[in-house]
């Protein structure tokens, strides 16, 4: 039986087991071991424990749980309200106004959350309500508020990130670097989209608030020092090649710890909330990513993978076409399924035909991050969209309409570092050398 036959059946099989409602991990594993036991010689139990053993065995991803939870305990602290009082006062002089504190807050929450969904409803559950009484554009605020929510798994440290770099095999740290410039870049481009939006609607930006003084502003922003200090002392750490990423992690939970409690959000319940849910998302995503790698060793030994990267090679494709159908790829899978599955049920797959087509696995890790940030905001099973549908009463369809400007820019946001690969490979190539 020829490979492409076996990959067909096999990918029938998964997308049967998918609509049928089974998890992602379990039917990622029950096709691994279909595969194992009809088109090769090797025993599917052997492999199943290895692979099990082996994925969660990984002193790596011990990054990811750490992580996780230092974004749960501070989405339960009082971060979020004093985003939006320490950075409401610097941004009265721009177009747009307080419009701009979405893009900013949920750029600094994310760099401590890790997750897009949490950003943005965390960010949300504060500045939605605040930008309507006072008087600014719904439409727009919901559009900003789904899009800036997508940092959250940009901006480092991102769980998506973690779980890449496990699953292609790659510096957790170099992927850590490549996201801040792209990440720094769609913050500007959706200010500069506000910017142009309230230039061109004065009436829908209401009347700039009483002038603070600068020492005011400062007294204001006082307690964005911690939070800011934290992320600023995690990179660098890291950065300095002084810790792993899973020894920043651990100092993470530790610092969050302290902020918490110097807040006063530190309570025995909200401890062992953070803990819970960290535990319940790290279990689910260890589990995806164990059932991925059985899914793995299974394309390894049917040798799908090596006839794919044969065909890419063989085809000697523009390397602009096939980035372009792989977006095309992702964008759809993003209407099904959240960005764990999408990159474990791919990379197997992908990696290979991307190394033959000559592409960086770093560069390619942030372009298939801002795939599946486009993903939160595509309808049916955009995240972004159904926090913000809950959050506000409006239907779907309105939430999604209003993100479309920012949809665009992420899609302009792949075109450029497609364009000029640049902008995600020279910071950890500068760093890195440095080291």
């Amino acid at each position: 039986m020829s490979t492409l036959t076996i990959a067909s059946i096999l990918l029938a099989l998964l997308l049967a087991l998918l609509v049928c409602g089974v998890w992602i991990s379990v039917a990622l594993a029950a096709v691994a071991w279909f595969g194992l036991e009809f088109f090769t010689s090797t025993p599917p139990a052997v492999n199943l424990f290895q692979s099990f053993w082996g994925s969660s065995a990984n002193w790596t991803i011990a990054a990811l749980p750490l992580f996780i939870w230092m974004g749960e305990i501070l989405f339960r602290t009082k971060l979020s309200e004093e985003m939006f009082e320490g950075l409401a006062p610097w941004l009265n002089w721009l177009p747009g106004r307080l419009m701009h504190v979405n893009i900013l807050a949920c750029g600094i929450f994310g760099t401590v959350s890790g997750s897009s969904a949490a950003t943005c409803a965390t960010i949300a559950k504060v500045a939605l309500p605040e930008l309507i009484k006072r008087g600014y554009d719904e439409k727009t605020a919901l559009g900003s508020l789904c899009g800036a929510g997508t940092l959250g798994i940009l901006l480092p440290p991102s769980i998506i990130m973690v779980v890449y770099a496990v699953a292609a095999e790659v510096s957790i740290l170099k992927v850590f670097l490549a996201g801040f410039l792209p990440g720094f870049l769609l913050m500007a481009l959706f200010s500069g989209y506000i910017i142009i939006w309230a230039l061109l609607n004065p009436e829908k930006t209401p009347r700039a608030e009483t002038r603070l003084s600068f020492k005011e502003k400062l007294y204001r922003s006082r307690l964005l020092i911690p939070c800011m200090a934290l992320i600023v002392f995690i990179v660098w750490v890291m950065a300095a090649g002084w810790a792993t990423a899973t020894e920043s992690a651990a100092y993470g939970v530790l610092g969050a710890l302290a902020i918490a409690a110097w807040s006063g959000g530190l309570t025995r319940d909200t401890f062992w909330q953070s803990l819970m849910g960290a535990t319940r998302l790290s279990c689910m995503i260890m589990f995806i990513l164990a059932g991925a790698s059985f899914l793995t060793s299974c394309m390894a030994f049917t040798g799908v993978p090596r006839a794919l990267a044969e065909w890419v090679g063989a085809m000697n494709p523009n390397p602009y076409a096939l980035i372009a159908i792989l977006a095309v790829i992702y964008i759809i899978l993003g209407t099904a399924l959240d960005g764990v599955s999408m990159i474990v049920l791919t990379t197997s797959i992908v990696i290979p035909m991307v190394v033959a087509a000559g592409f960086d696995l770093i560069w390619f890790g942030i372009f298939i991050v801002l795939l599946v940030e486009i993903a939160e905001l595509t309808p049916p099973l955009g995240f972004n969209m159904f926090v913000l549908q809950t959050m506000s009463g409006r239907d779907s369809n309105y939430v999604a309409y209003a993100s479309l400007p920012f949809f665009a820019l992420l899609v302009f946001a792949i075109v450029l570092i497609t364009i000029f690969p640049a902008i995600v490979t020279w910071l950890p190539d500068v760093v890195m050398a440095k080291q």
